[in-house]
């Protein structure tokens, strides 16, 4: 008898709206996602902003900021199950408005071409509930076979 195989994806998409600390990531786990969708090279986590997360005005920390989009990046490229492991090695940051504590934000990624070994991410952070994007970022991750 064989069984099949559960998908990453079909894992996250069990976990919409839930809150997770399952994660392969210890930093994925640090920032506490929460899955709100999931398919082939796109996944939409929100976050709320908490007190470790911001500089000394309450903002949304820029690292973090970038932090997050290449985490997520990360985990889209993690979820295509594809061989091999990928790793970041360009990472671009457009800020464009800020969050402050305790505000939820939502970030969203997309995959933008997949080749035999770079894959072209970008991924968009909004505040939604004031319908603003926060920032926008882009990303190679390139086939590191260890």
């Amino acid at each position: 008898m064989t069984g099949k195989t559960t998908s990453i994806i079909d894992i996250i998409k069990g976990k919409i709206d839930q809150p997770d600390q399952t994660s392969p990531s210890p930093y994925t786990n640090w920032l506490q996602p929460v899955a709100k969708a999931a398919e082939y090279g796109s996944l939409t986590f929100e976050y709320e902003i908490r007190k470790e997360m911001t500089n000394p005005a309450a903002i949304l920390h820029g690292g973090v900021v970038a932090g997050i989009m290449d985490d997520l990046m990360g985990a889209t490229v993690y979820s295509m199950e594809l061989p091999g492991q990928y790793v970041t090695v360009n990472l671009d940051v457009s800020f464009f408005a800020m969050a402050k504590l305790g505000d939820v934000i939502l970030a969203r990624t997309k995959m933008l071409k997949k080749g035999r070994k770079v894959i072209n991410m970008e991924c968009e952070i909004w505040h939604p509930e004031k319908d603003r994007l926060i920032a926008k970022g882009s990303a190679n991750l390139m086939r590191a076979d260890l």
